[in-house]
């Protein structure tokens, strides 16, 4: 071999071996990730006392099916494999381990509910696998220094209350409050946004607070206490079931204080119409994403761009379930991270990408409620709106509030 083709071939190789770094890193993989596909995991109550939020695990099932039909995520196709906890904690820490020990997703995505999430929370960081916008508003998903591998979505729920204890004070200064709130971490931290709102001022407005289980049967009971304790402001920390119980209770035993209800259950679909629409006239509660039963989002194109994509992948879908919008509004921000990650689909880079979202618009968040997130703020959401029940919609009135 002559010295000149000795250089060619030298030369060569140490380009070859000078590129091949980069060569490798340009396509780096954890456990669910390939060059083909991108494996997800999520529990949701299919079954059970929530049963009402399924619909949030199919909006996203279908969404991701739509994604893969348009050619997946960079080329990969979205395999999301969502499994029924029955809003039960153990089934859920239970399925969290299936999911990620043999089953080998990438990460977890939009499982629902506070105690269930709590159930997890330490074995997903301690495995180092993203837990992913949780769909629950508990104040403590937003822990970056202490929990990194742990991110809600929706604005949480000590804001929230915050806001409702701030508008009483404000319209109701002399108020006398009953609180029937779920016993568990979604209520209690419910409970102490309430309390925050309220200031000094809540030992002596709170007159009666009263619990229940999402294993009872009924709440009847409950809601004649609170009527008993002579209270004109009902706060209702419900999930739907039991929000649509005591809203029609209530109505029924000719008790009419001004009612605040979560936000996680304002549906029209599964709470307001089991209630009876004229026995919830005059509730308040908050919005951050457009309502689809409002008729100002008749010709919206996000909206109509939403109804088209439920018609065409989740046609017996309700179009009048705001879970839907919520479903559908979570997994095109997970969609987003996923663009982001490009082909660094490990996990570190997920929860990173995930902590760099900048005015991200899901477009049915409502005007100037856009998703913002760092390394130092997993709380994607911050913004609400105060909304009426008038018998038909949900009215919106006031400014769009911030943290």
């Amino acid at each position: 071999m002559s010295t000149r083709s000795n250089v060619v071939i030298a030369t060569l190789a140490a380009v070859l071996t000078a590129g091949a770094p980069s060569a490798l890193a340009q396509k780096m993989y954890d456990p669910g990730a390939t060059d083909t596909q991108i494996k997800i995991g999520n529990t949701m109550p299919y079954s059970g006392p929530a049963s009402a939020y399924g619909t949030i695990g199919k909006t996203e099932s279908a969404y991701f099916k739509k994604i893969n039909d348009e050619g997946g995520v960079n080329g990969r196709k979205i395999d999301f494999t969502s499994l029924d906890d029955g809003y039960s904690p153990p089934k859920t820490v239970e399925m969290a381990r299936q999911l990620v020990e043999q089953d080998g997703v990438l990460f977890l995505f939009g499982t629902l509910g506070t105690p269930s999430n709590t159930a997890i929370h330490k074995y997903m960081n301690t495995k180092k696998v993203p837990q992913l916008f949780v769909a629950t508003g508990a104040a403590k998903w937003n822990d970056p220094q202490n929990y990194p591998w742990t991110m809600g979505f929706q604005p949480n729920y000590q804001i929230e209350a915050a806001i409702y204890g701030r508008q009483i004070l404000q319209t109701k200064p002399d108020a006398k409050i009953a609180v029937l709130y779920q016993n568990d971490d979604f209520g209690k931290d419910y409970l102490k946004g309430l309390k925050e709102g309220l200031g000094d001022k809540a030992a002596k407005m709170i007159v009666a607070e009263v619990s229940y289980e999402v294993t009872d049967p009924t709440i009847d009971s409950q809601i004649v206490q609170l009527q008993a304790s002579g209270a004109d402001v009902f706060v209702n920390v419900t999930t739907p079931k039991f929000a649509a119980m005591a809203i029609r209770k209530a109505y029924d035993i000719g008790w009419k204080p001004v009612q605040y209800l979560t936000n996680v259950a304002t549906s029209v679909a599964s709470v307001i119409q089991p209630a009876g629409p004229e026995k919830a006239v005059g509730i308040i509660s908050s919005n951050y994403g457009k309502d689809p039963t409002d008729p100002q989002w008749q010709n919206d194109p996000a909206m109509n761009e939403w109804r088209a994509f439920m018609k065409k992948y989740y046609p017996e879908g309700s179009l009048t379930d705001a879970n839907n919008v919520y479903g559908y509004a979570v997994a095109r921000t997970l969609v987003q991270v996923l663009k982001q990650c490009g082909d660094n689909l490990t996990r570190e880079n997920v929860i990173k990408q995930a902590a760099n979202l900048k005015n991200f618009d899901t477009g049915t968040g409502l005007p100037g409620i856009v998703i913002n997130t760092s390394p130092t703020n997993y709380a994607p959401i911050q913004a609400m709106q105060l909304t009426r029940w008038d018998g038909k919609e949900w009215v919106r009135f006031g400014q769009v509030i911030s943290k």
